[in-house]
């Protein structure tokens, strides 16, 4: 089920009730970034930042490892010294710990956002990239009539169901 709203207070007050009653998934289209939106839809904390500190996890303790293994196949004995030491390979685990971290940032990011799209998005219409908002609600054809008569009644200026 898709409506397209041409007021922002409408397309809110319309995503909010539909949350309330809990008729399906809803999944909203608008022209440009409104924290309006953002502050109905409520979403969960995005899971990127689990990537984020797994990367780092993993990029420290690679760097800290391939320091040490360079150390130990191409010893430089200077003094009897520790041929390894944690002092002066925290800088490459600190190193290795951005790189890592940030590339899987990036990666967690096209994984969750599903880029590359490889199907079209369903419930999208060419007018909400220039001044309407979409609300998709995926719902099963028993709850659809009431999201038909709850888009209706908040000012859809078009509703429609979606195959």
């Amino acid at each position: 089920m898709v409506g397209a709203f041409h007021e922002i207070d409408t397309t809110v007050a319309a995503i909010e009730d539909l949350k309330k009653k809990k008729l399906g998934d809803v999944t909203v289209y608008s022209p440009t970034i409104r924290h309006e939106l953002e502050h109905a839809i409520d979403a969960p904390p995005s899971v990127v930042r689990r990537f984020t500190l797994i990367g780092g996890l993993l990029g420290v303790s690679f760097g800290y490892w391939v320091a040490i293994w360079s150390s130990t196949y191409w010893p430089l004995v200077t003094g009897g010294k520790a041929i390894a030491s944690w002092i002066p390979y925290t800088i490459i685990g600190f190193e290795m710990m951005v790189l890592v971290g940030a590339l899987s940032t990036v990666a967690g990011m096209f994984i969750n956002s599903r880029i590359p799209r490889l199907s079209t998005t369903s419930g999208y219409d060419a007018r909400f990239s220039g001044g309407y908002f979409g609300v998709f609600i995926a719902c099963d054809a028993t709850k659809a009539g009431q999201a038909e008569e709850l888009l209706r009644h908040h000012g859809a200026t078009e509703v429609r169901r979606e195959a």
